[in-house]
């Protein structure tokens, strides 16, 4: 009796968990420092549910969000995941939230 209930809340967790990944958050913004260029911040959240990213990568989706603006020349110089705890991120491939947040540079500023 006692193994249905874990299955049964481990079943319940996964779903509440893909529909929390389904409907994912992000953001983007953008700051000119010039008529022709500036910088850019990406950010997203993901649900891991055993293994799986939901919807996908929160990286990736970060950096999907700031590509899709069609700004020219787009840089990225910095690119974090958290939380992050090194060798144990395992841990949070059972289950975890992760927020991604990609930084850089777009456009051309006219120095060479």
């Amino acid at each position: 009796m006692r193994s249905r209930t874990t299955l049964g809340l481990l079943l319940t967790v996964s779903i509440l968990a893909t529909g929390l990944g389904s409907s994912s958050c992000a953001s983007l913004s953008f700051d000119r420092d010039t008529q022709t260029s500036g910088t850019f911040r990406s950010s997203a959240i993901a649900v891991t549910v055993l293994g799986w990213d939901l919807p996908k990568r929160a990286v990736d989706i970060a950096r999907d969000n700031a590509s899709d603006a069609g700004l020219v020349n787009m840089n990225v110089e910095d690119a974090s995941v958290l939380p992050h705890l090194g060798w144990f991120d395992w841990i949070l491939d059972i289950f975890g939230i992760r927020f991604a947040t990609v930084r850089g540079t777009w456009g051309y500023d006219g120095k060479q």
